[in-house]
């Protein structure tokens, strides 16, 4: 497994996931912040890998969500993705 494929992984099991449980599909969003998932995986340095994995449509496609937003820098700690789940 590769490590952008280990990033979609946790953010899909920490953050999509949850949300899931607790509202119907298609109903809420879910907000990812990529220093958020740097912390949590402890990735120190690997900010750009957490924003390239994130940016990927496979995200949107393997968990069948959709990205209404995408603000911050395209490779920073405080880009942050808002998705339709």
């Amino acid at each position: 497994m590769t490590l952008a494929d280990q990033i979609r992984e946790f953010a899909r099991a920490q953050d999509v996931d949850p949300v899931r449980r607790t509202h119907p599909p298609l109903t809420t969003h879910v907000r990812i912040v990529s220093g958020d998932i740097v912390k949590r995986m402890k990735l120190h340095q690997r900010t750009p890998a957490v924003c390239g994995a994130l940016d990927a449509k496979k995200f949107q496609v393997e968990n069948a969500i959709r990205l209404l937003q995408r603000t911050g820098p395209k490779q920073g700690t405080t880009a942050t993705w808002t998705f339709l789940v």
